[in-house]
């Protein structure tokens, strides 16, 4: 039996990339219009962003919850969440949770281990980057990371909410992560985590100064994998 995947779903691209992906995808697994059966569900962006910039990651931990009972109650046998940011409430809402995730830093690490990377640059909201999400997953698999200068945070969170989540991609904010990919690079990084759901949108990764490693679409084939195995 396919199992049925939840997305427990937060801003509206990052959540279509990951929905898309699954269904084109598995048709290389499944066969042509196939894909595993597949339960979305998010409450109002603006419920996760206002617990968000206040910190509070417990009421952040209740909204996954939430979602993930509505998601087990449509059928879904295991769920997964493209937004990184707030994996930060995972630990909080593991425990509570009916069904089994996918936490996506793990997803993207067992990726990182397989392709030698020992040091990985990591991209997000100011709220991931400076988290302990990454680290803390990435130390399963011996890799470290960086993130960006203080500076180049608050620009890169800046273009994610004013202009990515909104559908808005413009050719100066591409240019402007190739530089912050390229300041990574220079500092020993071997490849780029885009942690933002989001960010897969705007980096081409033809002219990416690093390799990249794209969260949503890599939690996207991990989900396909679990279910049809």
């Amino acid at each position: 039996m396919v199992k049925h995947i939840g997305i427990v779903a937060c801003s509206a691209e990052g959540a279509a990339l990951c929905y898309k992906t699954i269904c084109i995808e598995a048709q290389k697994r499944m066969g042509e219009y196939s894909h595993p059966e597949i339960t979305m569900h998010t409450p109002p962006f603006s419920e996760y962003m206002r617990h968000i910039f206040a910190g509070e990651w417990e009421q952040v931990a209740e909204l996954m919850i939430t979602s993930a009972q509505i998601v087990s109650k449509a059928g879904a046998d295991f769920a997964i969440c493209p937004d990184n940011t707030i994996h930060q409430a995972f630990d909080i809402m593991i425990s509570k949770s009916p069904i089994p995730w996918l936490h996506i830093a793990e997803v993207v690490g067992e990726e990182a281990k397989k392709g030698g990377f020992r040091q990985l640059g990591i991209l997000g909201t100011k709220y991931l980057m400076t988290s302990p999400v990454y680290p803390n997953a990435l130390k399963k698999f011996d890799i470290t990371c960086q993130i960006p200068e203080k500076d180049d945070r608050e620009k890169i969170d800046n273009i994610i909410f004013k202009e990515l989540v909104n559908g808005i991609f413009l050719e100066k904010s591409r240019l402007y992560f190739n530089e912050v990919i390229q300041k990574l690079k220079e500092s020993g990084c071997h490849a780029v985590v885009l942690g933002c759901t989001e960010i897969p949108l705007i980096v081409d990764p033809n002219d990416c100064p690093l390799l990249s490693l794209d969260s949503t679409r890599l939690i996207a084939r991990a989900a396909i994998k679990k279910a049809i195995e």
